[in-house]
């Protein structure tokens, strides 16, 4: 399959010309010009670089790519020595931030909700496929604690839970994916119960509590597997190409 014709088919589908970013979405480092094989994964880090060349993969697509605003531009270091094995093995990557974040079937966001399953009710700050914060509700309201414990099983991963103090059952939840711990003051505001990122910061811990809204921070990596998979997937299907995911532990 050509790469070109891959890309421009993913570029179409999660309209990523539309989004502000704060790094290059699409190619981000240009290989050979015909793929069959392509790799996934959450970042384009060094040990997911080495499995895309020992299974020779024509494509490295990942969520967190290179490139992002105010990093250093020297190519040196650590920079180098990923650029130079894709460049060495002739290894295209591709990468989707947040047009992956908020796609409507397939973004993170989304795949989130459905291995939670979370009833989607839309997004708080733009329409839905565009927004980042969504927000929907559980079949049945359960104790922050016992949500606690089913994320942690669904994502194999047990979150961090920061309870409000007179909080009740969690009906409403606000989500979104990575590092979005300070969109929890949209999501108090909009009356949620509860709220899903992530990462959390010093300052979270007092947000949740005084704004009235649990809190759980579910890991930037592990709430963000499953959108790059589905992408990848949907190549699969839609082009014939093999598609092969990789999970690089990363307990952040």
């Amino acid at each position: 399959m050509e790469r070109n014709e891959l890309i421009f088919a993913c570029d179409a589908l999660l309209g990523s010309r539309s989004f502000k970013d704060y790094t290059e979405n699409g190619l981000q480092v240009q290989g050979r010009p015909s793929v069959t094989r392509v790799l996934s994964g959450v970042t384009a880090n060094q040990a997911l670089l080495n499995e895309a060349v020992a299974w020779q993969a024509d494509m490295v697509l990942v969520h967190h790519g290179y490139f992002w605003k105010n990093e250093p531009v020297a190519i040196t270091g650590m920079k180098r020595q990923r650029i130079a094995t894709l460049l060495q093995h002739d290894i295209n990557l591709v990468a989707y931030h947040l047009p992956l974040d908020a796609h409507p079937s397939i973004g993170n966001n989304a795949c989130l909700a459905q291995r939670l399953g979370l009833e989607v009710v839309g997004a708080l700050d733009a329409p839905l496929g565009e927004g980042l914060l969504w927000h929907g509700h559980l079949p049945e309201p359960m104790e922050a604690s016992m949500f606690s414990d089913h994320v942690g099983e669904k994502l194999a991963r047990q979150p961090l839970l920061i309870e409000a103090p007179g909080g009740g059952p969690i009906s409403r939840v606000a989500w979104c994916t990575g590092g979005a711990q300070d969109m929890i003051g949209a999501a108090a505001d909009a009356g949620m119960d509860a709220f899903i990122s992530g990462e959390i910061s010093e300052r979270t811990t007092h947000i949740a509590r005084e704004m009235g809204i649990h809190y759980l921070a579910a890991g930037h990596h592990a709430t963000e597997r499953y959108g790059v998979q589905a992408l990848g997937e949907w190549l699969k299907e839609q082009f014939g190409v093999e598609h092969r995911f990789v999970d690089i532990d990363n307990p952040a």
